[in-house]
């Protein structure tokens, strides 16, 4: 009873350690540090490094085990297969120069971390800190996903070309070094043939793919989507346990069944409710533990002890520094060396498959286990410096605004009028329709701009780059045809597509792919019943003078900042703050966060000041 309740014990310690450790980061304004380091660096004050209060145990280990498994799924999730299409248009540089080709760039670049880290490898192997050159280029050449993908995001170059390219990158690493990673695992825990093996984990991973396509969208599973039965949910759960059970029987690591699963979870293109879903169970229950016990695990007084091992730290940090910075200087073509440097920085940090491999060469007996702490906590440094020096050395963007694209798919007495007047600073909108009779051609010609169309069909919307647009608006006669163009445009990302439908079971549907709807006879309902009951609201909804305006805040000079603090301008006012799916009523003590969308009212003129230093930032 003694031992369960020991058990118990370290396993209330270990949550808490993971519940309390966001709320210590955000309470001290520690947002520099990523959540997943902090977990590791509070593990170390409770584990063998520290306090020595948390014991591992069969519920702590089976935990930490599901929480790894979960992470490299969510690694392969995160992968966006779409990077890889090259559709995305190339922009003139303020260089001159155009714009690179993302994948090609990358790809070379990528070659050239792979050929500098196995140089670095054997000369690590010659200095005699390590005995595996193969496992020692897998651990510099990789990239942690899980650092470049928030880093970018907050900085707001997700979208922009250097932004592709660092993406790319990381991409390209994540999957080259998981593979070999594999591939290292099979050859030195059983032989050559199980590398052989490996191919039956992939054909089942093709096999499976084509069976989820097939089923995705028949009607029988979209009904089973919702309410208790949440079969989406199972099914990703059913695709991660066989496979990561297959990669087990052909002797291959139980992460790359998981990877595996997430890799094709992608490419099925989950909605973003999905996705959420799986982040929000991975990363509030299972993958906090897994870091919490990594740290506890880590005896960084033992690495400290050892010459050798403590000299290898600086080293290892100049040999992942340099087997990204020398690549990247190939981007020195076209962008200017602050860019470049920034970018070999961001490249440089590495920690999820750092923990992969060194857990892996410990349990092969490749590596020690003080060898396993020296590589993870290298791992968990360059997490915590190289975002921030990114941050610092990437140059601030020249105070130009960008402009949102939106595409207008159906020229109408709805869209028509809207499209006049979206047309500014902040919105750049395109007009397409079908080819009109000679008469009504010349009447559109004279007031609006449209681009002529053959037909709707996707090929031909395709060919006029509208994917490439960030807002698409469907409004066509046909609502059949304007349900399946909003479709195949969310499948090909396009971040917001809005379609017009009168049918509420065609309504229905697209909450499954997050498609916005909108429909004439309840907005006509929604107004008239507005107009009698509220004409107040209505007067401030059709006010041209004092209207409703929505902001985004993209600007962190004003993250945290109460509204009681905010620097008022003008005569706006807030209304409403929207932070996820919430909805805040706000107050002098509300801090605002980033990415709410506020609501606000006020004259035209101040509205768009406060949207351009809220929205257009100079660090965005």
């Amino acid at each position: 009873m003694e031992e369960q309740g020991v058990s118990v014990a370290s396993l209330v310690i270990v949550i808490s350690i993971a519940f309390l450790t966001p709320i210590i980061l955000h309470r001290f304004k520690l947002n520099f540090i990523p959540v997943v380091v902090a977990e590791i660096i509070m593990g170390l004050v409770i584990g063998k490094s520290g306090f020595d209060i948390v014991h591992p145990d069969m519920w702590l280990e089976t935990l930490s085990t599901l929480g790894f498994i979960f992470l490299m799924f969510l690694s392969g999730l995160e992968i966006d297969f779409s990077a890889f299409t090259g559709n995305k248009k190339r922009e003139m540089l303020p260089s001159g120069k155009l714009e690179p080709n993302s994948f090609l760039v990358s790809s070379i670049i990528f070659g050239g971390i792979f050929l500098i880290s196995l140089g670095l490898s054997y000369l690590f192997v010659l200095a005699g800190f390590i005995d595996n050159a193969f496992l020692m280029t897998l651990i510099i050449s990789t990239i942690s996903l899980g650092v470049v993908v928030p880093t970018l995001k907050e900085a707001h170059l997700m979208k922009t070309g250097i932004g592709q390219i660092i993406l790319l990158i990381a991409v390209i690493a994540d999957l080259v070094t998981m593979i070999l990673l594999a591939v290292f695992a099979s050859l030195y825990d059983g032989g050559e043939g199980n590398v052989w093996l490996l191919l039956i984990l992939f054909a089942a991973g093709v096999l499976l793919y084509f069976v989820g396509r097939r089923f995705k969208n028949r009607k029988f599973v979209e009904s089973m989507r919702a309410g208790t039965v949440q079969i989406g949910t199972r099914a990703v759960f059913t695709l991660i346990i066989l496979l990561v059970a297959l990669s087990e029987s052909v002797g291959a690591e139980n992460i790359l069944g998981a990877f595996l699963a997430g890799v094709l979870v992608s490419l099925l293109a989950p909605n973003q409710e999905m996705v959420h879903k799986l982040d929000s169970f991975g990363y509030g229950f299972l993958i906090p533990i897994f870091f919490v016990m990594v740290g506890v695990d880590l005896n960084i007084w033992s690495l400290f002890s050892d010459k050798k091992l403590l000299m290898l730290i600086p080293l290892l940090l100049i040999g992942l520094l340099l087997s990204k910075i020398i690549p990247v200087y190939f981007l020195k073509r076209w962008y200017d060396m602050k860019t470049v440097i920034a970018s070999g920085f961001l490249l440089t940090s590495t920690l999820s498959l750092v923990i992969a491999s060194a857990t892996i060469g410990e349990r092969l007996g490749v590596i020690t286990a003080e060898m396993s702490g020296t590589l993870i906590l290298v791992a968990v440094i360059t997490s915590v410096f190289t975002p921030v020096v990114f941050k610092k050395l990437f140059p601030r963007e020249a105070n130009a605004e960008k402009t949102i694209k939106v595409a207008f798919i159906g020229a109408n007495q709805l869209t028509l009028p809207v499209y006049r007047e979206l047309n500014s600073n902040h919105y750049e909108a395109t007009l397409y329709h079908k080819k009109q009779e000679k008469a009504d051609k010349n009447i559109a010609d004279s007031l609006f701009e449209i681009i002529e169309l053959d037909n709707y069909s996707f090929e031909n919307l395709e060919e006029k780059d509208l994917i490439k647009t960030d807002i698409v608006v469907i409004s066509t006669g046909d609502e059949e045809m304007n349900a399946t163009l909003a479709i195949a445009f969310k499948e090909k990302g396009v971040e917001r597509v809005i379609c017009r439908l009168e049918s509420p079971d065609l309504q229905e549907s697209m909450k499954e792919f997050d498609i916005e709807v909108f429909s004439v006879l309840l907005s006509q309902k929604t107004l008239l019943r507005a107009l009698i009951e509220s004409p107040s609201i209505m007067n401030i909804l059709t006010n041209q003078e004092h209207a409703l305006y929505e902001i985004e805040l993209l600007n962190d000079q004003f993250k945290g900042m109460t509204l009681r603090e905010f620097p008022f301008t003008g005569d706006v006012i807030f209304v409403r703050i929207f932070r996820g799916h919430d909805s805040i009523v706000p107050h002098g003590d509300t801090e605002l966060q980033m990415n709410d969308r506020l609501i606000v009212t006020g004259t035209k003129e101040y509205a768009d000041e406060l949207k351009r230093e809220l929205e257009f930032c100079e660090n965005c």
